[in-house]
């Protein structure tokens, strides 16, 4: 039987404010409240708003039926709590309805997991406790920013505890192999591997609306019957977009909600389900491995990293802002931390790319690439001084790496203690609930021997109750 495996990114960049070279050192904000409140509210209402409510009422309509799952990222939720907080209720809705899956990602939606493991394991703690917060769920499933993925960052996924992870179909990676069928990690058969369909998540989310489409307009019969038409022993379609292609890349007046509407009634017509990515991980075998040597994305045609790393501009500031990586990670100042997330996010190095795209995409207030560079450039700067200020360059290499080792035992220390309190409190209510049964059973048995040792005592309260009615 086969089962669509219905996944939406939500995800918000905290935009950059011009900033000068000659701010450095005497200016520590960075960020344009004014376009960041612009265009939260534009994609809230615009496309948010609207898609969730009709996910809402799809699984109002179809029960247990239809099922779709979310990543989002912390810096995301932090936009939304300030400018949409409309969108986080909306959410918290839908996951009281049992049908909605909420999975791990970096809290940042950034890169770390392709330089410093340290600093992605901790973003991506930091996400999953933001999700806990909100949500009540504890992510079993994890998706990188855009889909990243390697054999190595597999590897890091499943020691993290994850049974499973998202990412891109490629091309390149699967060659003769199906993208319908689970997979799993080469380096741990533990960390189980969903891949994105290209062709059916792009026609939703990139062709829905092109008149100049071969397959325009699309249907919600016609594309379910695409389905259906593949080999009956490719059982997973794994359908990966971001939420803003419904009202955004793909406009409200193209009716892409109707059809979004219209797919559970015919999926359920040709015996297709729906289901959550752990519920997959879970219920199905992995058919073989999958050898990722070389990180792959959902980026562009390459689906690889050339559109964050692809020219000099970008790897000196991906470089660059990843060499203090270790210390922002043992200081304690909220606003470095914050900071720190807020310039980490992909899209800063994104605006920096020189390479053509077939995907459009908005540079925000930068004129082009070397704009973006230049401005990023400065706030880095003066970011790095600051963080210096705490741990000065000076610092060598051994007494760094002291402090750090430091923090992991005690880190590693604190896990230890949590799990020893959670078994004695798991002890302990084990305990009262015995105490408290054996306290009843106790008075039970004092009751009937009580009753035994007088045999009149039953006539004698139905006496005493008939001389009170009379």
């Amino acid at each position: 039987m086969k089962t669509i495996c219905l996944y939406f990114e939500i995800h918000q960049i905290t935009h950059l404010k011009r900033y000068r070279f000659f701010d450095i050192g005497t200016d520590h904000y960075y960020y344009d409240d004014y376009e960041n409140e612009r265009t939260i509210n534009n994609i809230a209402e615009k496309s948010y708003m609207p898609a969730l409510e009709t996910l809402h009422k799809m699984i109002k309509e179809n029960g247990k039926f239809f099922k779709v799952a979310f990543s989002l990222s912390g810096v995301g939720i932090e936009q939304l709590e300030m400018h949409a907080p409309q969108v986080l209720d909306k959410l918290q809705q839908l996951n009281e309805t049992g049908c909605v899956e909420f999975l791990a990602e970096p809290y940042s939606h950034g890169l770390s997991s392709l330089t410093n493991e340290e600093c992605f394991v901790e973003e991506v703690k930091k996400q999953c406790a933001k999700i806990k917060d909100y949500f009540g769920q504890t992510p079993k499933v994890i998706r990188n920013s855009s889909l990243i993925y390697s054999d190595d960052i597999g590897l890091q996924m499943q020691q993290m505890g994850f049974i499973g992870a998202l990412t891109e179909g490629a091309k390149h990676v699967l060659g003769w192999k199906s993208p319908h069928y689970l997979y799993n990690c080469a380096l741990t058969p533990k960390l189980k591997l969903l891949l994105r369909d290209i062709t059916l998540s792009d026609d939703i989310s990139l062709r829905f609306n092109n008149s100049s489409w071969d397959e325009y307009p699309l249907f919600a019969d016609k594309y379910i019957s695409k389905i259906t038409a593949l080999p009956e022993d490719e059982q997973v379609i794994n359908l990966f977009m971001e939420l803003s292609a419904l009202g955004i890349a793909q406009p409200l007046s193209s009716n892409i909600l109707e059809f979004l509407n219209a797919l559970p009634a015919q999926a359920k017509a040709k015996g297709i389900t729906f289901s959550t990515p752990s519920e997959i991980c879970m219920k199905l075998k992995s058919v073989g491995e999958l050898h990722v040597p070389d990180a792959i994305s959902w980026a562009d045609e390459e689906r690889n990293l050339s559109c964050w790393l692809g020219n000099p501009m970008q790897r000196e500031a991906f470089n660059k802002l990843y060499s203090i990586a270790d210390r922002v990670r043992i200081t304690n100042e909220p606003r470095i931390k914050q900071d720190w997330d807020y310039l980490q996010a992909s899209n800063n190095f994104r605006f920096m790319s020189t390479k053509p795209s077939s995907v459009m995409f908005g540079r925000g207030i930068y004129d082009n690439a070397f704009d973006a560079f230049t401005n990023y450039m400065n706030i880095l700067g003066d970011f790095i001084s600051r963080v210096n200020s705490l741990y000065p360059e000076e610092i060598d290499n051994e007494e760094l790496n002291s402090l750090l080792t430091t923090i992991r035992n005690q880190g590693e220390e604190i896990a230890i203690r949590e799990k020893e309190i959670i078994r004695l409190q798991t002890k302990i209510e084990k305990m009262e609930q015995e105490r408290v049964k054996d306290s009843e059973e106790k008075i039970a048995k004092k009751k009937t021997k009580k009753d035994k040792a007088d045999p009149t005592a039953e006539s004698e309260r139905v006496l005493k109750a008939l001389r009170v009615m009379t």
